[in-house]
């Protein structure tokens, strides 16, 4: 109750913000002893959160599953159309898709910046790797839905199954951190496939996508179990809706004189001054949290 000296006018006998708007809430719902439920409420909260921040990252491959079991279940259901539909698979990406993108805008605000960028015709996107590459899911949503084109993915076998190269893999995933530090190694495979396929290399980058989701690869035991069994053993936490911005380079275009090493170099280069440009490092969880409410810019 509000002592009768007290009142909820900012002076020398004013309570507390918090207080006097619980004893406010009390009145208005008539209800008693309002405080003892809110303090129990966040000793649950202080609780359950960490259980919760370890829990999100699964919670996202589990939805990736789950979107490749919705697929083989609409594969099957329809194998005898599909003699009879050249589009017949429309319908399950469009599906896919605008849920993934919806995922992407609620979660996370998330936007493309630089979609013109990408050429007509084939290209190769390198991107960096955050410890869960969401932000690729989200982008393979957002090209399909407003261009009309699927990307078509090269990733460490064991999650071939999961629907652009990142050089940096499995490694970068775990063994980066808040410093966005590129690890590529000697890697130069894609720039000779570039090469090869004589296509164009496109950079990019997702602004806080190591707000996002965090690992503990960089530790020492977990890095020596990554290189002993290459195997990502390091657990995650995270699911943070952060904001997410993945911005596109400018092309790299084919040249036929240059080598795989050069152009591998070239593209190290392109993505590492995305980063410099568009991420405050090292980065802030909080920060990267309050940039949700920041006003947004323009979206191509």
């Amino acid at each position: 109750m509000i002592d009768k000296n007290q009142t909820c006018i900012a002076g020398q006998d004013s309570l507390p913000y918090m207080t006097c708007l619980i004893h406010i809430l009390e009145a208005w719902l008539g209800v008693e002893q309002l405080e003892d439920y809110v303090n129990f409420a966040n000793h649950l909260l202080w609780v359950f959160t960490p259980l919760l921040l370890l829990i999100l990252p699964y919670f996202t491959i589990f939805l990736l599953y789950l979107t490749i079991i919705f697929l083989h279940i609409y594969k099957r259901k329809n194998m005898l159309k599909e003699a009879y539909s050249h589009n017949l698979w429309d319908g399950a990406r469009n599906t896919v898709a605008t849920l993934w993108d919806g995922h992407a805008a609620v979660w996370h605000g998330y936007e493309v910046h630089g979609m013109e960028k990408i050429p007509e015709g084939p290209a190769l996107i390198i991107f960096y790797h955050g410890a869960i590459p969401i932000d690729f899911y989200y982008f393979m949503a957002k090209i399909f839905i407003h261009k009309g084109r699927t990307c078509r993915v090269v990733a460490d076998h064991f999650v071939f199954k999961i629907p652009a190269i990142s050089p940096g893999g499995v490694r970068e995933a775990l063994l980066s951190d808040e410093t966005y530090n590129i690890i590529w190694g000697s890697r130069k495979g894609f720039a000779q496939v570039a090469i090869d396929a004589q296509v164009p290399i496109i950079p990019m980058f997702t602004q806080n996508i190591r707000e996002g989701f965090r690992s503990l690869g960089g530790t020492r035991l977990f890095r020596w179990l990554y290189e002993k069994f290459r195997y990502p053993f390091a657990p995650m936490y995270g699911g943070f809706p952060v904001k997410l911005r993945t911005y596109l380079g400018d092309p790299i275009p084919y040249d036929p004189k240059v080598t795989a090493e050069e152009l591998a170099e070239k593209t190290k280069n392109a993505v590492q001054a995305l980063i410099d440009e568009h991420q405050r490092i090292p980065g802030n969880i909080m920060r990267a949290l309050l940039e949700r409410f920041h006003k947004k810019q323009k979206v191509d």
